[in-house]
């Protein structure tokens, strides 16, 4: 994974976040979500808010992460996507950790009531690799995410969204990662619960990889959540984050298509746009073709994670994404 207002209407206008411009008419772009609204296009997709998009405010203190759910609205979304890091702060002061969840649980559906909003997922970091060789420390991770599908089935989610992290041989990855998800699908499945793997770093990054996984697994809740983004194999030094990539996988919308058959979320990750409006390194037209032609129904998450204003970003997000599915 890994910022202010714009009016609604806004949103589906061709954005230039370099001069953060308009180019909206008389509401025109409001005009043309209403025609979505009523076709089977806008039936089949809903858009949903990727906290990750919000993240430099509320790390910075200027949002707080219990508003998410009104800021979200306010920007024209339907659903919430929630990532648990967010609430570091707010668990850090709880007696337990799982104390911490179950208050955070309890406000966030408040929020989300009060604002009319649909829990759609909760995106899972920091709570323990998945796929390493050590049994007795890969359990204990798996055990510290079990604590967040029952919350995701308190606030009325879909699914949770996890990492597939881990070291030695790739068949060895593939092998621990593969229990760790059956083990997870297994906890979620009486629940209704989806166990989500995405396209986050590492081997995850490889499609085939994540494929050999879901074939293992074979499990009706456990699949993946496809990111337009994030596909780094490997960076510099062995690092996981913030190291220039030296091995990137090398077709994005073939490793998309090749996940969508066991997508049960989609991330449009986006960074920068041009002055048309348009995504300057990925192909939302190729890319939201490739998720219509999968046959998958449901909500496409944005997920801006650009330099410049987050709102600016998110709108051009979401008005692209619309635009693609027009």
């Amino acid at each position: 994974m890994n910022r202010r207002h714009f009016t609604k209407t806004a949103g589906f206008c061709a954005l230039s976040l370099t001069g953060l411009t308009s180019a909206c008419k008389n509401g025109q772009s409001t005009k043309l979500e209403e025609a979505l609204l009523n076709t089977e296009v806008g039936r089949t997709y809903k858009l949903s808010l990727a906290q990750w998009s919000l993240n430099r405010a509320i790390k910075d203190g200027s949002m707080d992460p219990f508003s998410f759910a009104a800021k979200a609205k306010s920007l024209g979304f339907e659903g919430l996507e929630y990532v648990n890091g967010l609430y570091e702060k707010h668990l850090e002061t709880a007696k337990s950790p799982l104390a911490g969840v179950k208050s955070m649980t309890h406000k966030l559906l408040k929020e989300s009531k009060a604002a009319g909003m649909e829990n759609v997922l909760i995106m899972i970091d920091g709570e323990g690799d998945l796929g390493i060789h050590d049994q007795s420390k890969r359990l204990e991770g798996v055990e510290n995410h079990k604590k967040w599908i029952d919350a995701a089935h308190a606030l009325g989610c879909q699914s949770i969204r996890l990492n597939l992290f881990g070291d030695g041989r790739r068949e060895e990855q593939v092998a621990a990662s593969s229990d760790s998800m059956r083990r997870l699908g297994e906890y979620a499945k009486d629940m209704s619960i989806n166990v989500l793997v995405e396209n986050h770093g590492g081997l995850s990054s490889d499609p085939h990889w994540v494929l050999e996984i879901m074939k293992n697994v074979n499990m009706n809740n456990v699949g993946t959540l496809p990111d337009f983004g994030n596909f780094c194999i490997e960076r510099e030094g062995g690092e996981r984050w913030d190291a220039p990539c030296i091995n990137e996988y090398k077709d994005i919308y073939e490793a998309v298509k090749l996940m969508m058959p066991y997508a049960k979320a989609v991330s449009a990750k986006s960074y920068a746009f041009d002055e048309a409006g348009k995504e300057t390194t990925i192909d939302y037209y190729k890319m939201i073709q490739i998720v219509k032609d999968s046959g998958y129904k449901g909500f496409i998450g944005v997920e801006f994670e650009g330099e410049t204003d987050a709102d600016a970003g998110i709108l051009a997000t979401k008005a692209l994404i619309l635009k693609s599915l027009a």
